[in-house]
Formats: structure tokens, sequence, C-alpha cells
């Protein structure tokens, strides 16, 4: 017998209040061991090169890794554990990973569930088309196939604009960012949405980066962060202080550099992306808002 979403929904918390409740600092300093969540292709914050592991949110969360080491007063062993846009949260939520190191968006549908570290990456969504349809806008696809990443707010948002303007699209869940791009670029799908930074990457790093255009038009605001446990302020405040003193330090700028502005792996491909002035305004003063206002 299926369980029904809202007993599942119900079971999720019930464990993750369980987490809670032997507070995550106290399992990873008696365990000595801390669980990485990281993604496989979301280029440059978290994808695989090797094998392992690597980007801009991978090093992040290894810094975090650092300053709880000083805080414990021990060594850890870190436990990388590979998530998708879609499992992430209910991973973070039920214990088996206690930071997803990747790229996710800030918002406050999902601060309902977890919570997030101080901003380190301001993006929007666009969509990534081939240059030959010369198509501008979301209403240039009514009656078309696109897709975008299952579990993710761009097919949320996706999905509500085109109810909302009865556009009429087929949208296809993809399972990741480079699955997504796959489908565009096979023909099945017209656009693939998604934050502009991973389209750029795409985009980079595919065989033909001429044939594909990244839209203009900036579609939302999407804040990214370290996800973390929800309802967990001791936790909560040793992963923000790491973060916020790697801001002030100048090591998010000189990580922003090392993965936005130099040839990265594995094409040693630069993306040339200067910091925005969103996020220049993110680090000056930082925050876990999830109002895209703030960053405005």
């Amino acid at each position: 017998m299926k369980l029904s979403s809202l007993v599942l929904a119900a079971l999720i918390s019930s464990i993750g209040l369980s987490a809670h409740a032997e507070g995550r600092l106290d399992k990873i300093k008696s365990t000595k061991t801390i669980s990485l969540g990281h993604r496989d292709s979301s280029i440059p914050f978290s994808y695989l090169d090797g094998g392992k592991p690597v980007g801009y949110s991978k090093e992040i969360c290894d810094g975090i890794v650092k300053a709880l080491e000083k805080q414990l007063g021990t060594e850890l062993t870190v436990k990388q554990v590979p998530v998708t846009s879609a499992s992430r949260i209910p991973l973070i939520m039920n214990g088996t990973i206690d930071l997803a190191c990747g790229s996710a968006t800030n918002n406050a549908e999902r601060q309902k569930q977890v919570s997030f570290a101080p901003t380190t990456f301001v993006t929007a969504t666009r969509f990534v088309s081939a240059k030959a349809d010369n198509i501008k806008d979301v209403a240039g696809f009514k009656g078309q196939t696109v897709t975008s990443t299952a579990g993710t707010s761009n097919i949320k948002w996706l999905a509500a604009t085109n109810a909302k303007e009865n556009l009429g699209m087929n949208i296809i869940p993809s399972k990741d960012h480079a699955g997504a791009f796959l489908t565009v670029q096979a023909g099945r799908a017209k656009a693939f949405f998604m934050d502009d930074v991973l389209l750029a990457s795409l985009v980079a790093n595919s065989e033909d980066p001429e044939k594909w255009v990244v839209s203009d038009k900036a579609l939302t605001t999407e804040p990214y962060a370290i996800i973390q446990p929800k309802n967990d302020p001791e936790f909560k405040k040793a992963v923000d202080d790491a973060v916020i003193a790697m801001i002030k330090s100048g090591e998010i700028e000189r990580l922003y550099k090392k993965w936005f502005e130099s040839p990265i792996p594995p094409k040693n491909i630069n993306m040339n992306l200067p910091m925005s002035e969103a996020l220049k305004k993110a680090l000056a003063n930082p925050t876990d808002s999830p109002d895209p206002a703030t960053y405005q």
C-alpha cells in the first residue's frame, strides 16, 4: 500500500525532528564524521572531476569543516554523499547529510523545511535554446516542449508561469542539469530553464557553444547558499559563523576568482564571469534572507 504524500511528509518531518533532537554538532563530535551532499553536474558549484567532487560550493563546505574541527577540537572524517535537486532537502531532514554543498536557491518555501547559510552567490532564471530559433521570452515557447531539472525552484516557476499565462507548454522534468541540456541538444525539448550561471557553464563545455544562446531577460532572482538543518540553532551558528569568517577574510572572493574567473576542470574553460553587484551587496552585509528584493 502506498503512503499518502501527507503521511510521507509527516514521516520525513518526524525523522528530521529525531535527528535534530540529537543535535548535529553532538552527532558530528561523537562520530567524528560529517556528511556532505554533493552534485555531479552543477558546474562550477559542485560536480565530479575524475570521480571526485570539486567546485565553489564544495570548497566553501571544506572551509566550514575546518572551522567545525577547530570548534570541536577534533579532526573529522568527511563522508561525500551524492545528491540530486530532488533528494538534497529530504536527506538533510532525515539526517543522512549535514550540509548540502551545491547550487541551491534559498527561498521562503524551502525555509519551511531547512535553513540556509549566508548567501554566497546570486543568479537568475533564464533559458538556453538554439540560437537559430531566435526566441527571446518564455511566451515564444507556447504549445512547445521545454525542460527543467526536477526538484528545483526553476521548474516550479516554469509550471506556475505555464498555468498563469495559459501557454500550453509540455514541461519535461529532467533528473539533472546535464540531462536537461542533453534533452535540448537532442531536439526533444526547445529550451532548458535554469539558473543562468549553470546554463552558461553547460554551453561553455558543450561541443558547439556557438549553436546555443542564454536568454537576456532575468525571469527570477535566485540567492544561493549552503543548505543546513532547520531548528538547530547551535549548528546554524557554527556554520554561519564559519561562512561569515570566510567572507570577511576574503576567502570567498578568492574562491570566486578561482571558479568563475579562471580556467577550471575538466576542460580548463574560463567562464570569465565577474562578480555581480547583487553578490557584492550580499557579501558586504552577509544575510540568509530568501527575499529577492534584498539582493536588488
